[in-house]
């Protein structure tokens, strides 16, 4: 029988530029993970606090040529704002010299006509669904009409200030001495979102004149927009980001330890941080195919499933719909596992939506759930439910059951990965599998659908079954 297999829809930005020329469980073990969590800030905005623009902060008096003063300018200018009031006081603890800000902001709206557009970096604005930073005239701009919308509509507000702090990230790179015009783009990029992240802690402690960040709603976001945009250089088509793995970890590094960390990235650092990582055996060619989510598909998951984590007894699978009725359970959509039964429901057509439409590099910002792994991971949780009921775990609780059954789906996730595999995954699925758990969690949920609003210890449960292995999940959530 052929190989199946899942490519990579690499979710991106048309065209965003950068570098060089355009730069670029039990109560015991829930309060240990919350002790160690390095999200989490002692005093800082809470996890139910407010996240988004500040109410009754005048705006920034900073300008961008050709801004026309709109909402998108506004929330623009002051993330601007706050990012360099920041550097200006905390630039110079950690690298030489005092911070200089960029030379200029310039904003556009890509959908304007051709003959009404202006230029950034030498490239005509029309149609250009981009921000970036321009390290040949020190500028940062941004597209009003298109991009920064969407990141809202898509992320919330603050994914745009996430972005803004990722491209004055690249403005400090050489300036600080931690990159020059040579390095590679893996690492500027990197470095980026270190330092956004360095900048992010300010605004969660309180500490941003316009802007406040909560660790659910607010960190989902960022994070979820981190993965969702990435910068494009056209002069290097092959320039690559990392996976999400990896971007999420360097905010992390930056949001926990400060611009020292950023400073340490390096070729050597990122491939120490692989280590352990699934690979990509994807062919030339493969990187936007996606795998139809039908009755076929799921049975030939349904037969890697068994192999990869055994059961007594195999349950029995619905693919009609999921179960009308379960004793003592909240049935789940488009996906659901009926322990009394012992049965996995599953809404073949809801599932397939789930999955989206296949992206290509050409495309706008994509939706925060796309790709087919997105859609699949969620069946396999329900499986790993199914592989709880059997060793007589409890499947109620989003803390214990919901965050195991996100690390046993990491755990399949690695399987599937393996050469040999068949259906077969690339690296880059992991990145659709992290978007649907940084967006509503499904892969996390417990037999209920309840979910730990934190997107980040979801995907920490996600990594550590990625990483650790099945055991990993069985000790951790207890």
């Amino acid at each position: 029988m052929a190989r199946t297999r899942w490519s990579r829809l690499v979710v991106a930005v048309a065209a965003v530029l950068t570098v060089s020329a355009l730069s670029a469980c039990s109560q015991a073990n829930s309060t240990q993970r919350e002790a160690e969590n390095p999200w989490q800030i002692t005093g800082a905005t809470t996890s139910t606090g407010p996240s988004g623009p500040r109410e009754g902060v005048p705006d920034t008096d900073r300008q961008a040529e050709n801004g026309d003063g709109g909402e998108m300018d506004r929330l623009a200018l002051n993330a601007v704002a706050d990012i360099e009031e920041f550097w200006t006081e905390n630039y110079s603890a950690t690298f030489p010299g005092e911070f200089r800000p960029v030379s200029e902001l310039i904003s556009w709206d890509a959908t304007a006509p051709e003959r009404d557009s202006v230029e950034f970096c030498t490239v005509s604005t029309h149609e250009l669904v981009n921000a970036a930073y321009c390290g040949t005239d020190e500028t940062i701009g941004w597209d009003r009409g298109v991009l920064l919308p969407e990141l809202v509509e898509q992320f919330g507000d603050m994914a745009v200030v996430m972005v803004l702090a990722h491209e004055y990230g690249h403005a400090l790179q050489i300036p600080a001495g931690i990159a020059t015009e040579d390095s590679p783009g893996l690492v500027t990029e990197q470095q980026a979102d270190c330092l956004a992240g360095v900048f992010l802690r300010h605004v969660a402690e309180g500490d941003s004149r316009h802007f406040t960040l909560n660790t659910t709603e607010g960190l989902n976001g960022v994070l979820g927009a981190t993965v969702a945009v990435r910068d494009r250089d056209p002069d290097d088509p092959d320039n690559v980001h990392g996976s999400a793995f990896e971007r999420v970890t360097a905010v992390q590094m930056g949001y926990t330890n400060g611009a020292e960390a950023c400073a340490q990235i390096d070729e050597q650092e990122i491939e120490e941080r692989r280590s352990g990582l699934p690979v990509t055996f994807e062919e030339p060619g493969e990187e936007y195919l996606q795998l139809e989510v039908t009755e076929d598909s799921l049975a030939d998951m349904a037969a890697a499933l068994a192999a990869i984590l055994p059961v007594t007894g195999s349950p029995e699978y619905d693919y009609d719909g999921v179960p009308a009725r379960c004793s003592d359970t909240t049935r789940t959509v488009p996906v659901a596992y009926c322990p009394v039964t012992d049965v996995i429901g599953t809404d073949v057509d809801a599932l397939a939506e789930r999955a989206g439409e296949t992206g290509g590099e050409d495309g706008p910002l994509s939706a925060i759930v796309a790709g087919d792994y997105n859609a699949f991971v969620v069946f396999v949780s329900r499986y790993t439910l199914a592989y709880q009921n059997d060793k007589q775990l409890s499947l109620v609780g989003a803390e214990t059951a919901g965050l195991r059954t996100a690390c046993l789906s990491g755990v399949v996730t690695t399987a599937l990965s393996r050469e040999n595999s068949n259906p077969r995954l690339s690296a880059g699925d992991l990145d659709e599998a992290v978007s649907g758990l940084l967006a509503d969690g499904l892969a996390a949920s417990d037999v209920n659908g309840d979910v730990v609003p934190e997107g980040y210890l979801r995907l920490d449960a996600f990594r550590l079954g990625v990483l650790g292995g099945e055991n990993a999940c069985l000790a951790e959530y207890e």
